[in-house]
Formats: structure tokens, C-alpha cells, sequence
């Protein structure tokens, strides 16, 4: 008995394993895709090795420019003499799963089921493939529930039906704006900082996208720098002019904080390395995003066609990159210096007596969902509206950080909290619902979320049925 249990748990875990490790995942549903169309072995091989080629090759170049662009932030920092809360998913997410380790890792995996559920009987035919934003949601919901009061089986099925709902209805939210940025309808966006780039978006409108409105890649440089309109020679340029000022101001400032982050390097030197270091993982992750879309569309004709009609593959934020290069870094900076606005704001509000957290810029934060929200801006609005929309997505995720900072602080956890706007939102509304209502009738709240899409396309289809 002992050994069958030994058994079932292994079995478990190593089914909670691939379903956590994004390029397994997404390779093993390319698969499932291409032998749903029964194309022959090599095909499958073929196809199923070069998406996960492509994810691993996405995801280290998202690698290089983390690394590039965190010291970017703590330099920042040092320069400055800025204390405050840094909001990071990863950090937050360790954290919580020591406590919280069984309920995500259960709520992850119901919750996955319950996107396809979804997908399959409702109008919303989207299908999540962030694996590592899904665990982050997991685990922020595993923490709401267990607040509200709930716990066993009713934590995991109330958690497993809100994550399935939010994976579902933030990349519908989306899709507009993304067949605006790729010109199509085979691609979905399914990375929880959705709120904010439809936001994006909306801004842009404001500016008007008209046949003469000038995007961000509509950019004209002189002759005599020319060699601008190659984005990794712009990007790296760009990226060493904030470096060499913000590592300038610290070494100066504070000289031995500064020496922590540089190590034994020049200053000059290292602000040179790093910025072309950026540069170089842009490229790897526009490399990466353009491999996984060659094979991960084309796969998934099959799950459309046999599983989940018309499906759609909600893939990570850096699959916008390669449709607007120029929006990616011009949205970066207009997101970061909207966190560096909202971050004084928050300062005079604390002066004023006010309970509030200070949020500082995560580096992180600003340039994936900050460049995101920029490609949206511009989709909509062009060059004017990537710079506003970017800008407003710096000020507002900023807020909405420092809005749900208390849920999570209530709980323990403290320096640190989840940082993308989807992951505010949710904290926010839910975690102030526990407030109010126990965990019974927030479980029935969730239920009815995850129920009303398919009632809502059972109703419908029957009423389309008739006429």
C-alpha cells in the first residue's frame, strides 16, 4: 500500500513537473496538435523539438536581459537613495510556496484543465500557455482562498476555477489590440499584465491612428545615422546612455554601494558590457519568439480542429516584440519614468501621513510589460500613443501594486509582492472580498464566473440555432 502510494505521489509530481516547465508544456501541446493532423513521425520530430528549441531559446534570451537589466535597477536605486517595496513575482512567489506549496501546485494543474473546459464550451477560445505566469497566479489565488477562510478540497476547487477564468477572459480582453499588432487573428497574448496594455491601447485611441500618424517604426534617422534603424545598435545605444548616467551618479553618490553591483569592473566599462548584453537578449528573445510562432501556429490547427475548435495559443509578452522593435525599448523608458512619477507621488502621500507602501520601478516589471504595453499604445495610436500609453501603465501598475501590498502583508510577506497588473487586480478585488464574504460564498462566486461564459454561449447558440 505504502509503495502504491509512493507510486501515485512520484507520478504526480513529475506530471506537475512538465505541466511547470514552460517549454515542456507548450512542446507536448505542439505535439498533441501535430498528431491530431496525423502528420507523419518526422514532422512531429521535427515540429515538436523546434518548439521547444524556440521556448528555451525565448526564454534565455528573457534570461540576459533580466540579468542586464536588474543591476540597471539596484544601481538606480543606490543613485538615488531610494528605499521603498520591490515588486518581483519570483521573489514572492519562493516565499509564499513554502506555505502554500500543495494548494498551488494543485490549483495549477485544475487549473489548466478548467482553461481547456472553458475553451471547449464557451465563446473564449483561448488557451494558456504562460506556464510560469500560471504557477505566479496559482499561487496569489492559494493565498486569497486560504484568507477567506477556506481550506482541503474546497480551497483547491474554488482556486482551480478562478485561475481557469482569469486565464481565459484576460487574453479575450486582449485580442483585439493583438490582431491590431499582428496584423491577425491565429495569435492571443496570455501573460497576466493585461489590464494595463488594454489600457495601453485605449490611451492610444485618444491619438488616433490615422494612414499619416507616425509610429514608433516610422522613425526617421539621418543619413548620417543611419545605422540607428538597426534596432540591437539603437537598443544598445539607448541602454548605455542610462546606464553610464545612472552608474555615473552612483559610483559618485554612493561608492560603495555602487562597488557591490559593479564589483571590481570600471564603471564605464561595465555600463558599455551591460547595455550591449541587453541588446544581445533582445535579439535571442525576437529569435526565440519568431521560432516558436513558425511551429506553435501551424501545431495547432489540430487541437482546433479536433479538440477545441478555432483555438488560439495565449503565448508570453515577448511575442509582440518583433511587430513594433522600436515601441519595445521607447515603451520601456515611458513606463519606467511613469513608475519613478507614481513612486514620488506615493512618497508625498506617505509625508502626508497616509498608509501607503513605496513601490520602487522594478527594472523587470517596466521593460517586459512596459515595452508590451508600449507595442499596444503604438498599435492604436502610433509614436504618441506608445509614449503615453507606456507612461500610464508605469503610474497605474505602480498604484495597483501599492493597492494590494496589504493583502499580502496581512498574510506575512513583506518587501516584496506581485508585480503585473493582472496579479494586482485580481489581489485587490478578491482579497478585499474576503473581507466580506466567507469562503462558502466566495466559493460560489467563483463558480458562477467559471459558468457564465458556457451558459452564456449555451444561450446563444440556441438562439442562433432558432433564426
Amino acid at each position: 500500500m505504502i509503495k502504491e502510494e509512493e507510486l501515485m505521489l512520484k507520478i504526480l509530481q513529475f506530471i506537475q513537473q512538465v505541466l511547470s516547465t514552460p517549454a515542456i508544456f507548450v512542446g507536448l501541446i505542439a505535439l498533441l496538435g501535430l498528431l491530431l493532423q496525423r502528420r507523419d513521425a518526422q514532422t512531429c520530430i521535427k515540429g515538436t523539438i523546434k518548439t521547444i528549441l524556440g521556448f528555451i531559446v525565448l526564454n534565455a534570451g528573457a534570461g540576459v536581459v533580466q540579468d542586464s537589466i536588474i543591476p540597471f535597477g539596484n544601481l538606480f536605486q543606490a543613485a538615488f537613495h531610494v528605499e521603498g517595496v520591490v515588486p518581483n513575482n519570483e521573489a514572492i512567489t519562493s516565499l509564499a510556496l513554502n506555505s502554500f506549496a500543495v494548494q498551488t501546485a494543485s490549483i495549477f494543474a485544475l487549473g489548466m484543465v478548467g482553461n481547456i473546459i472553458l475553451a471547449r464550451f464557451s465563446r473564449l477560445k483561448y488557451i494558456f500557455l504562460t506556464g510560469h505566469h500560471a504557477l505566479y497566479m496559482a499561487c496569489l489565488i492559494s493565498i486569497i482562498m486560504s484568507i477567506s477562510g477556506l481550506s482541503g478540497a474546497k480551497l483547491i476547487i474554488a482556486g482551480s476555477l478562478l485561475l481557469a477564468f482569469v486565464m481565459t477572459i484576460f487574453p479575450a480582453l486582449m485580442q483585439p489590440t493583438i490582431e491590431k499588432v499582428t496584423g491577425d487573428d491565429s495569435l492571443a497574448l496570455g501573460h497576466f499584465g493585461s489590464g494595463c496594455y488594454w489600457l495601453s491601447a485605449q490611451i492610444g485611441k485618444l491619438f488616433g491612428r490615422k494612414e499619416n500618424t507616425k509610429t514608433t517604426e516610422d522613425i526617421n534617422f539621418p543619413t548620417t545615422l543611419s545605422f540607428l534603424r538597426e534596432n540591437t545598435i539603437s537598443i544598445a545605444l539607448a541602454m548605455f546612455l542610462c546606464y553610464i548616467i545612472v552608474a555615473g551618479v552612483a559610483v559618485f553618490s554612493s561608492p560603495s554601494e555602487a562597488a557591490a553591483i559593479i564589483g571590481d569592473n570600471n564603471w564605464i566599462i561595465y555600463s558599455v558590457t551591460q547595455s550591449i548584453t541587453f541588446s544581445a537578449g533582445i535579439y535571442i528573445v525576437l529569435s526565440g519568439v519568431r521560432m516558436l510562432i513558425n511551429e506553435i501556429v501551424p501545431a495547432f490547427k489540430g487541437i482546433s480542429e479536433k479538440l477545441v475548435p478555432n483555438a488560439k495559443p495565449a503565448l508570453d509578452c515577448p511575442i509582440v516584440f518583433p511587430y513594433a522593435p522600436n515601441a519595445v525599448l521607447i515603451g520601456f523608458f515611458s513606463s519606467f519614468i511613469g513608475g519613478i512619477v507614481a513612486l514620488a507621488v506615493l512618497a508625498l502621500m506617505g509625508k502626508a501621513g497616509l498608509a501607503v507602501a513605496i513601490i520602487l520601478p522594478g527594472a523587470v516589471l517596466h521593460f517586459f510589460c512596459g515595452a508590451t504595453a508600449g507595442v499596444c499604445g503604438n498599435a492604436t495610436g502610433g509614436l504618441k500613443g506608445c509614449i503615453a500609453g507606456a507612461f500610464v501603465h508605469g503610474v497605474v501598475a505602480t498604484f495597483l501594486i501599492a493597492g494590494m501590498y496589504p493583502v499580502l502583508s496581512s498574510m506575512g510577506f513583506a518587501n516584496t509582492t506581485f508585480s503585473d497588473t493582472d496579479f494586482t487586480i485580481v489581489g485587490i478585488i478578491f482579497g478585499n472580498l474576503t473581507k466580506v464574504v466567507n469562503g462558502n460564498i466566495l466559493l460560489g462566486i467563483v463558480s458562477v464566473l467559471f459558468i457564465l461564459p458556457i451558459a452564456y454561449n449555451l444561450i446563444f447558440r440556441k438562439k442562433d440555432a432558432n433564426n
